[in-house]
């Protein structure tokens, strides 16, 4: 299964950190990725939205323990609608929207425990899946406006995926795995190319930054946003 990862450098443009053929999935794996990725030159990570794919959050504490680990939020939301009949889908979504669009921790827990009260009966799983993945969801809620819209979900790997299938749409099977890699290749290289714009308010965001990864920014980039 070909796995991409995407990462925001200091310039605020999205960059592709690599590209993987991968089996399994577990600690191990992540661990050789997030080394390599290291080895290669990626020297600090702020915060890295994930999507519960095992292993991986005990990789990135290993490699990169000082960086803050976020669940995706829409991927969390889908999981919790995947229970839900067809029918209440339009009913249990907008309850859980107050959630995830909290201003603080205790605003969201609140909101919590009102969707709980509400659907617990008739859908209990759904709020037993975002108590348990509370600790990943709450980081999302100590950060500032200007940030977090940008890392709380892993849209931007959905929309590359998205790409991606198309490209493989069609082709069934393939002699080996490096006619794989060079048919993606060819198709994130087409991708990439249109990053060539910073996300959005990406100069507030770093302020952000500044303040809280203090002294974890370029001395020179300090310098810039200072004058």
């Amino acid at each position: 299964m070909p796995l991409r990862r995407v990462g925001v450098n200091l310039q605020g443009r999205k960059e592709l950190l690599g590209l993987w053929l991968g089996q399994q999935e577990g600690a191990k794996f992540w661990l050789q990725i997030l080394t390599e990725m290291k080895g290669r030159g990626v020297e600090d990570i702020f915060i890295l939205c994930v999507d519960g794919l095992k292993g991986l959050p005990e990789a990135i504490a290993s490699v990169f323990p000082n960086a803050v680990i976020q669940t995706c939020v829409v991927h969390l939301v889908r999981h919790s609608l995947s229970f839900v009949n067809e029918k209440e889908r339009k009913a249990v979504a907008p309850d859980l929207k107050p959630i995830y669009q909290a201003l603080s921790e205790a605003e969201a827990w609140q909101a919590l425990e009102q969707f709980q009260s509400q659907w617990d009966k008739k859908y209990p799983v759904i709020a037993k899946a975002w108590r348990a993945n509370w600790n990943r969801v709450k980081p999302m809620f100590e950060l500032p406006a200007e940030i977090r819209q940008a890392v709380y979900t892993t849209n931007v790997i959905e929309s590359l995926n998205f790409s991606l299938r198309k490209i493989l749409k069609n082709r069934n099977a393939f002699p080996h795995d490096e006619a794989v890699y060079r048919l993606l290749y060819l198709g994130l290289q087409r991708v990439s190319q249109k990053w060539t714009m910073p996300i959005r308010n990406w100069k507030a965001a770093l302020q952000q930054f500044a303040i809280l990864f203090e002294n974890r920014l370029p001395l020179e980039l300090l310098a810039q946003l200072s004058t």
